[in-house]
């Protein structure tokens, strides 16, 4: 009875269906799977932590950027630029710097947010000033809800 049993189970694991990996979606910019040359690659280390790179593709891709350890504590603080020919034919150059406050990037394609519609009133002005001042108050007063018996 046992090797009947086991054999069913056998018998029902191999029957059961074999799923394989899903094939990796195409990509809307091209073949993913494209070797792509890489004409130049200059990686300079320099002395205490800084350094240097620059590399340049077969398909238009230019990176250029520059590090040091001159930021707080010692952390590395980056610059440089990179480029290349967006889908649509744009060109792309992107600045950028790295450092304590951040990525920052500075391009004329990249979004920039609206001027303001409008002045603010003075009547909201003195609201939000009165506001920040009861705020101090309140933070400055004394707590009431704790107190000798």
């Amino acid at each position: 009875m046992k090797f009947v049993v086991l054999a069913l189970l056998a018998t029902v694991a191999t029957a059961a269906p074999q799923y394989a990996a899903p094939a990796p979606a195409a990509s809307r910019y091209g073949d993913s799977s494209e070797e792509v040359p890489i004409t130049r690659h200059d990686f300079i280390l320099g002395d205490y932590g800084g350094y240097k790179l620059d590399v340049k593709t077969g398909n238009g891709i230019v990176v250029s950027q520059s590090g040091s350890p001159d930021g707080p504590e010692g952390a590395v603080v980056k610059t440089g630029e990179y480029s290349y020919t967006a889908p649509d034919g744009t060109p792309v150059v992107v600045k950028f710097v790295a450092d304590e406050n951040g990525f920052q990037p500075q391009s004329d394609l990249l979004p920039v947010a609206p001027a303001f519609p409008h002045p603010i009133p003075q009547f909201v002005l003195d609201q939000i000033a009165f506001a920040a001042e009861e705020d101090a108050r309140k933070k400055s007063a004394p707590s009431r809800s704790y107190g000798a018996p």
